[in-house]
Order: structure tokens, then C-alpha cells, then sequence
């Protein structure tokens, strides 16, 4: 692949951080399988420690597996470098607690993902990181939100799972002059559909268990930003913390990318036809999909979305006991906490996802009893609508 040559996204996908020529011209990109690497000699492996000279030392540091998929998600972000970990959480919480330290002040997005809201518990709890959230909808709101010791803005966009989205050019407008960094939680989007970093965000995370890996087989954690930033993140809390990816992992999440611009486009063309049955449904009482042109944040959605994204929120007209009901009476959508695989998911936000957040705060981010979240997979979507026509009939 001509690295001067500036492919389209869907070439970059396949081609981008891979030279078969460094790999004994194997086609696909090897596994190699191993905690450690031999020196050729111990001057060799001093200079390596040093950082005097490049090679491999050891897989918990860096491993020709895990660096293909590295650069590849370097390039597809369009951001310098990249760092690959061994969950989404491990990504996470290696930004937060790299960029800050005690006493500081991180502000988020009115929704974060649960076990996001459990770390942030934990670091205000254990270092007096102290962490509040807003709305991000104005920049009176974000002005009024930043405090003294505030050096992290943490943002989900779209939000899980109420999918209101922030707009990133006014974030980073208003924390740029404040030498604030931004972080940008891009799993929904993935940088098919959404590119934080050329907003001028500092950080992009993901779950790459997500749609980057797209099959369900693989938990994997993946980040983004400029060298400076990453490099630090990898000698202190990647490598000190240890939250690093297999190179095996490594391997599926390569395989998976490579199919990633084909499987968004059905994702986004499946989910939006669902969602315009599920608002005309009687017993729907509201519909939350990015890809609604009715969206009260359409106007963000165009400028810093290529499409709506595979994620939607329905809420039921009725009780706690009804969504049970429908989410009980599926028989073709499996019930499971995860997304952005090829089969469609659903599940309950409030008792599994985001069930460690207080009922007051839950409420506040727009997360009733009555909200079903649905992963939108590859089927087809006449045999999707229909399963969710008839366990809406039963209620």
C-alpha cells in the first residue's frame, strides 16, 4: 500500500498498517504468539530498553500483531497513533487516569456508559477525582460546568443509550482555550461514521468488541490521538496497569475492520427502517435513533455524522412489566448486554447496562423503566420488524 497515497476509507480499512514484506509476505497478517522476543545481543536489548533503538521486548509492551492494528486504527481515525487494549474499560480508564491526577476534575456528558459512571465512582472515591454532568448544549452550559481544576472533558457521543449527541466543535472550542483535554467515547460511531479527532478532540476510545470487531467472539479496547499523548499512555498506564490486548485478539479485530464500511452501511440502512416503524407503532411511546431527521440534535448529527449509526432506544407506552413482556416474548432477537455484532440485541438499560447508577441520577440522564435498547444487526429487516410487531402485539 502507497503510504503517500490517500486511499478512501474502504480501501484504508483492508490495506492501511500492513507490509507483507515485513511479515515473510504472508498475505494476512501473522500471529505472533509469543510473551517475548530474543535480543541479538545484551547491547541490543539495552539500547531497546533505552529506547535508543526500535524492536520488540516484550508483548505486554508492544507486539507486531497488535502494532498492525494499531496503525491501521491510527489511519481510519486519521489521528498519529494509536494504542490497542485488552478491553474497552482498559482503553477508558487508561485516558482518565493518565490525564489526570488527584484533585482534578473531569466533566462529562449527561450519560455514560455504567461500568464509565462505576470508574468514575471509583477514582473520585479512591483519588478525589471529583467528576460532574452536563448537557455540553451550549457554550454558556459548558463555560458554567468547568471548574478550576477541571482537565478533562469526557464525552459519549451518541450517548448510550438515550443517543442525544454533543457537538464536538463547541466542546473543543470552549476547551482548547482553557488547556483542557477532550475524550471522546467513539464506539457507536466508529470512524466510519465519525471522526472526533479531526474536530480537534485529543483522545478517541473504543470498544472494539463492538462494531470494530463485529462478530461477538472478541472483548478488546482500542484508542487514538496524537504520538506525544499516546506514547506517554503506552509507558505509564497501559504498560504499568497491564490492561493490554492478545496478539490473537489483535488478529480477529483485523480480520473484523476489514468488513467494517460494508457492515455499517446495513447496520445504519437497517436500523433507520426499524425506527421509522417503531414511531408509527401505537404502543411506542417515543423513538431515539441518530439517523431521524425528526432528531431535536439533526442539526449536530449533519455536520459530524456520516450516517445514523446500528443503535436505537424505544421506550413503551406502559409499565415496567410491559418492556419485560415484549423484550420476553422475542423470538428471533437474543436478549444480551452487548452491540454492534451481526446478530441484533436488545436489552433493558436500566436493570443491566447502566444498573450501577443511582435511580435519581439514571432518571436525569432520560433512562426510565420503559427504555429498550436495540443493536441493530445485518438480518433482514422485514424479519426483524416482525418479530418486534408481534411481542409488541402481546402487550
Amino acid at each position: 500500500m502507497n503510504k503517500n497515497k490517500n486511499y478512501h476509507f474502504e480501501t484504508k480499512v483492508v490495506h492501511s498498517g500492513y507490509d507483507a514484506k515485513q511479515h515473510l509476505d504472508s498475505l494476512t497478517t501473522p500471529i505472533y504468539q509469543t510473551s517475548a522476543f530474543m535480543f541479538p545481543s545484551m547491547e541490543k536489548g539495552a539500547k531497546r530498553f533505552a529506547g535508543q533503538e526500535p524492536g520488540y521486548i516484550y508483548s505486554r509492551i508492544s507486539n507486531p500483531t497488535v502494532s498492525v492494528l494499531e496503525e491501521r486504527i491510527a489511519q481510519l481515525e486519521e489521528g498519529e497513533a494509536a494504542l490497542a487494549f485488552g478491553s474497552g474499560m482498559a482503553a477508558v480508564s487508561s485516558a482518565l487516569i493518565g490525564i489526570t491526577k488527584a484533585n482534578d476534575h473531569i466533566l462529562c456528558s449527561k450519560g455514560v456508559y455504567g461500568c464509565t459512571f462505576g470508574l468514575l465512582q471509583l477514582l473520585d472515591e479512591k483519588y478525589n477525582i471529583h467528576s460532574t454532568f452536563s448537557n455540553l448544549s451550549s457554550a454558556e452550559e459548558i463555560n458554567n460546568s468547568i471548574q478550576e481544576n477541571t482537565t478533562c472533558i469526557y464525552v459519549e457521543t451518541p450517548i448510550n443509550p438515550t443517543m442525544k449527541v454533543v457537538d464536538l466543535e463547541l466542546v473543543v472550542s470552549i476547551a482548547k482555550k482553557r488547556g483542557i483535554k477532550v475524550v471522546v467515547d467513539n464506539t457507536f460511531s466508529t470512524p466510519y461514521l465519525q471522526k472526533p479527532l479531526q474536530l480537534g478532540c485529543d483522545l478517541v476510545v473504543h470498544s472494539a468488541t463492538k462494531f470494530i470487531g463485529g462478530h461477538g467472539d472478541v472483548v478488546a479496547g482500542l484508542m487514538a490521538g496524537e504520538t506525544k499523548l499516546i506514547e506517554y499512555l503506552r509507558k505509564t498506564t497501559q504498560k504499568d496497569i497491564g490492561g493490554v490486548l492478545s496478539p490473537f485478539d489483535a488478529w480477529l479485530l483485523l480480520r473484523g475492520l476489514k468488513t467494517l464500511a460494508v457492515r455499517m452501511d446495513r447496520h445504519c440502512e437497517n436500523a433507520k427502517k426499524l425506527a421509522t416503524k417503531l414511531k408509527a407503532h401505537p404502543k411506542i411511546k417515543s423513538v431515539y435513533y441518530p439517523g431521524d431527521d425528526d432528531h431535536p440534535d439533526s442539526h449536530i448529527i449533519k455536520k459530524q455524522m456520516k450516517q445514523g449509526g446500528g443503535l436505537l432506544s424505544f421506550e413503551i407506552k406502559g409499565t415496567y412489566e410491559d418492556a419485560v413482556n415484549v423484550v420476553n416474548q422475542l423470538q428471533l432477537i437474543p436478549i444480551a448486554v452487548s452491540l454492534g455484532d451481526a446478530e441484533t440485541l436488545i436489552q433493558h438499560p436500566a436493570s443491566m447496562t447502566h444498573a450501577v447508577i443511582p435511580v435519581e441520577e439514571r432518571l436525569r440522564m432520560g433512562i426510565s423503566n420503559e427504555l429498550l435498547r436495540l443493536s441493530v444487526g445485518l438480518e433482514a429487516w422485514e424479519d426483524l420488524w416482525e418479530d418486534l410487531n408481534q411481542a409488541l402485539d402481546l402487550v
